[in-house]
């Protein structure tokens, strides 16, 4: 593993190759792209491989949610890297009169994008994707607790990748915290908000800006009114369907009426038993839990007494094999260890809400709240707004209804990262969409134009030339000059103005 010393000669490396202006060049940034392209062509074998060794994901889901993910941001930034690229011109106003604007996308420099283990391939190459195409040298860091992955990416990187301005660094603690001692011209982390702090006051000795993606409890709210049976399995893809659970996006409880709870245990247990048969232990369309001291966490969370016999499906465990069967949990109660940690994996709580006398009950506890339903003849299920906002800030929250007001009600009240209504997990597909928390969920955002823009510095340019220069700018400032000063104020002496210089 690189020592702390070959870590600050390979940044300084990485400085003197941009300071060149090597990858400035839409010629560098395109063949770059174009390398990544190929190496996901011609490698996708070894990199499923890796995959299946790290997290024993199923080949359908690996080849969708990583290879298929990535390959579609490369070829959206190729596809729109000369726009990108091109200056934005921008109206100027009469401070500059006669003046013309454009802001310059230009490259921060040089990068450290740090990824995490539960999509290590994803969650390396996207935000790479971005830092080439805005013209970075960069060093990536690949996640040591999918060490497959890891070495796979390494290897393909320095055979495809221009390894001048693309330097992987694998390692561990050690090396991580040797390359925060560095300065950046931009960090991207991926992880716990545990570690982001740690990146965060590393970068602010150096004030360099960061992109922290980090995670929390995404709620999903279920109405009523809706087809239980499509909510289900949508609830299913974006839990058990993405890495067993183990996703930042992924549902991590959900909130519904009692009215409602039984039904919604009723599709989740008949669409699960579909998906992954009687015996989900032995399912090959589950991924396992990445290691020990995951699998320990998660177990501790099911056996702690508060949710004791509320367990209404599933609930095996298989530690040799670090497995779990899709859980559902209900009426877990505020206080449990599940619902004041992230579960980041295969459990899945469900709260049940319900109002009486303007006092909302969650579980049959009573829990005060600051009513926020404009409707007072709805079931009150809007109410439980107030709980997910009690709550640090998701980097997602979902709500399945068919109820338009309270769609506007849950976009306007909930804070979260993102969100998605009738759906969970898909609006992390969309490149027109940002992807990125706010608050303890993370902060910045990237995906399509985002990751250019995350990687970029948007530099202000003004133009003027000689003409129409005027002595009421300068001192002496005389009465006739400020008088002058308050008629150029004025919208209609402005418009003369240009139109008499044909502006």
């Amino acid at each position: 593993m690189a020592t702390a010393g070959q870590l600050a000669r390979a940044a300084a490396d990485l400085r003197a190759i941009f300071a060149t202006g090597k990858t400035r060049s839409f010629e560098w940034r395109e063949s770059q792209l174009k390398a990544l392209q190929e190496m996901i062509a011609c490698r996708e074998k070894e990199i499923l491989e890796a995959l299946r060794s790290d997290l024993n994901k199923p080949e359908y889901e690996a080849y969708l949610h990583e290879i298929v993910a990535v390959s579609s941001s490369c070829n959206f930034a190729l596809k729109n890297l000369r726009q990108w690229m091109t200056p934005e011109k921008v109206k100027t106003s009469m401070a500059s009169f006669p003046s013309s604007a454009t802001i310059v996308p230009e490259p921060l420099g040089v990068v450290l994008i740090i990824s995490t283990w539960n999509y290590p391939f994803l969650l390396l190459l996207d935000p790479l994707i971005g830092a080439i195409a805005a013209g970075n040298a960069v060093v990536l860091k690949p996640s040591e607790v999918a060490p497959a992955t890891s070495f796979v990416l390494s290897t393909l990187l320095r055979e495809y990748m221009d390894t001048s301005a693309v330097k992987v660094i694998e390692g561990a603690t050690p090396q991580v915290t040797a390359l925060l001692e560095l300065k950046w011209d931009k960090i991207f982390f991926t992880g716990s908000s545990k570690v982001g702090r740690v990146v965060m006051a590393a970068a602010a000795k150096h004030l360099t800006p960061v992109v922290l993606e980090l995670g929390g409890k995404s709620p999903v709210v279920v109405d009523s009114d809706i087809d239980l049976e499509v909510t289900a399995r949508r609830i299913i893809s974006g839990k058990w369907g993405c890495n067993a659970g183990q996703t930042c996006i992924s549902p991590d409880y959900i909130l519904t009426t009692k009215a409602c709870a039984s039904q919604l245990v009723e599709a989740l247990s008949s669409q699960l038993e579909k998906f992954f048969g009687e015996e989900p232990l032995r399912s090959n369309d589950l991924a396992s839990i990445i290691n020990s001291n995951h699998f320990e966490r998660l177990a501790k969370l099911l056996d702690d007494d508060k949710i004791a016999g509320k367990v209404v499906y599933g609930g095996q465990l298989d530690g040799a094999n670090l497995r779990i069967a899709p859980t559902v949990i209900l009426d877990a109660p505020q206080d449990s260890l599940i619902m004041n940690e992230e579960i980041f994996g295969p459990l899945l709580p469900i709260v049940t809400v319900k109002l009486n006398d303007h006092l909302l009950y969650i579980c049959d506890a009573p829990y005060i709240v600051t009513i926020c339903s404009v409707d007072s003849k709805v079931n009150k299920l809007e109410d439980c707004i107030s709980l997910i906002n009690a709550r640090e800030k998701p980097l997602a929250a979902y709500l399945f209804t068919n109820n338009e007001r309270f769609k506007e009600e849950f976009v306007r009240g909930v804070a979260a990262g993102g969100m998605a209504i009738n759906e969970t997990a898909l609006q992390f597909a969309e490149h027109a969409l940002p992807f990125g928390g706010v608050g303890e969920s993370g902060m910045g955002s990237y995906h399509g134009k985002y990751s250019f823009d995350a990687f970029s510095h948007k530099k202000p340019v003004l133009q003027r030339g000689f003409k129409g220069d005027s002595a009421a700018r300068y001192p002496p400032y005389t009465p006739e000059k400020l008088k002058f000063l308050k008629a150029l104020m004025s919208r209609n002496m402005f418009r003369i103005l240009r139109a008499m210089l044909g502006l």
